[in-house]
This record gives C-alpha cells, sequence and structure tokens, in this order.
C-alpha cells in the first residue's frame, strides 16, 4: 500500500507503448491492456495484482480502505486494476460510481479499453456507462465489448438522444447508429431517410449499414434506392469499422 502511494515519487510517468501484438497483455483477460498508460498507473497496477494473494477478509480491506483514501491518480489505477482483481462482485458500486464521476480521467479509466464493465455491469449501468461516453464525446469503439451488449434500451436511448440533438439544430456522432443496428423499428425509418439525405457521407454510411442490417422488408426497399452503397457493404468494403476514424 506505501508503494501505491510513494510511486511517483520513484517512477517516471513514461508513457507505455507496445506493439499491436502484445494488446492482449494477459491471455486469460481478453481486453486488457495498457497502451499509453504512464509507467506510474502501470506499476501501482503491478501492486495491487500482488494483494490477491491475502486472506480475503484482509485483499477486501486493503482495497477498501486504498479507495477511500485515494487521490486523483490513484482512483485510476484502482479502477483500471479492477479486471485483474478477484471477488468482481465486491467492487460493483464502485465500478458504477466511477460512470457517475464527473473527474472525467476516472470516468476513462473504467469506461475505456477496460474490460470490467462489460463482463460485470447490469444492463441499466452498462447503457449509462455507453451514453455518457457518447455525451462526452468520446469514441464508443474504445468501450470492450460493445457489439456483444448492444440492447433494445439502449438503442431507444440513442433514438431519443438523435432526437433532441436534430431538434436543437445539432449533430448526432455518426458512430452511434451502430447502436441502433440490431433494433431498427419501422417507425424508426424516417430518421434513416434523414441520414441519408445528409451531406455528410459518413451519415449516409451509417444509414445504408443500418438497413443492410435490419430485418424490414420497408428497411430493404429503402436502401435499394442507394445501390452503391449497398453494393459496397454486400462486397465487405463497408463495415462500421469505416466509421471509427
Amino acid at each position: 500500500m506505501t508503494a501505491i502511494v510513494k510511486a511517483p515519487r520513484f517512477l517516471s510517468k513514461t508513457l507505455i507503448q507496445l506493439p499491436s501484438k502484445s494488446e492482449n497483455l494477459i491471455p486469460s483477460i481478453p481486453g486488457f491492456q495498457v497502451m499509453n498508460w504512464d509507467l506510474v498507473r502501470l506499476s501501482r497496477v503491478w501492486f495491487l495484482s500482488h494483494f490477491v494473494s491475502l486472506p480475503k477478509d484482509e485483499f477486501v480491506k486493503s482495497i477498501e480502505t486504498l479507495f477511500d483514501t485515494a487521490e486523483l491518480n490513484e482512483l485510476i489505477a484502482l479502477y483500471s486494476a479492477l479486471p485483474l482483481l478477484p471477488y468482481p462482485n465486491l467492487w460493483l458500486a464502485r465500478a458504477t460510481d466511477a460512470v457517475r464521476s464527473n473527474m472525467g480521467s476516472v470516468f476513462d479509466a473504467i469506461a475505456i479499453s477496460n474490460p470490467y464493465p462489460f463482463h460485470h455491469f447490469p444492463e441499466l449501468a452498462w447503457n449509462q456507462l455507453v451514453l455518457k461516453t457518447i455525451f462526452n464525446e468520446k469514441p464508443i469503439s474504445l468501450i470492450y465489448g460493445l457489439g456483444n451488449r448492444r440492447n433494445q434500451e439502449l438503442s431507444l436511448s440513442i433514438i431519443d438522444y438523435a432526437k433532441e440533438r436534430w431538434a436543437a439544430s445539432r449533430k448526432v456522432p455518426f458512430q452511434v447508429w451502430y447502436l441502433v443496428s440490431p433494433f431498427l423499428r419501422t417507425e424508426d425509418l424516417s430518421l434513416v431517410e434523414k441520414l441519408l439525405n445528409s451531406k455528410h457521407e459518413e451519415e449516409v454510411i451509417a444509414a445504408s449499414l443500418l438497413l443492410f442490417e435490419s430485418n424490414h422488408n420497408e428497411a430493404k426497399d429503402l436502401l435499394r434506392k442507394y445501390p452503391k452503397y449497398e453494393i459496397e457493404i454486400q462486397k465487405g468494403n463497408l463495415n462500421w469499422s469505416n466509421l471509427y476514424v
């Protein structure tokens, strides 16, 4: 615990850079990665990984004490370490608190490239994390497991969000339509037509992907009016990854 607190006195804040092939740093924990961490953060997480040898009661007490006394950068390390810690459900309240945090770097530690929320957040908390990522104008593509946890309620929230943004003459990030794709309703097609008529090609691509992935006949009929994009999607030249640049 002393080492965690005193780490900045002895270690530099050099950024960690790894080759892409090392992205899965711990094979048993897919999604855990340390790209762009500094050495102090990495070392603190490494120190925390050694607490697992303690008896459960002592381990839990130590981690809780660290949370209760942590300054900003220590909190970042604690949330970054959650995928490595045993008894994951014990930290759920702490993790969901981080989603509500007004400290951007604390929110990023739990939301960005952290597999813990994907595995342990209930749907409501997961949706809040995704929506706050969008509201904070951060890339949802960096949320681990995003595609596997798309859901109807989140899709409806995105539809409401888009309507509110458009009503205020504000743009809607074109990447968010990926969250609607599996749950597109017939009544949402008017919104898709708005995207298709956009001057921004990314929005037209997003609309085309929405229609292509839909099971509604009306959606297929609408997509046929834009054969250029339909053909490129069928060839595999266009997919959602084209919108995450």
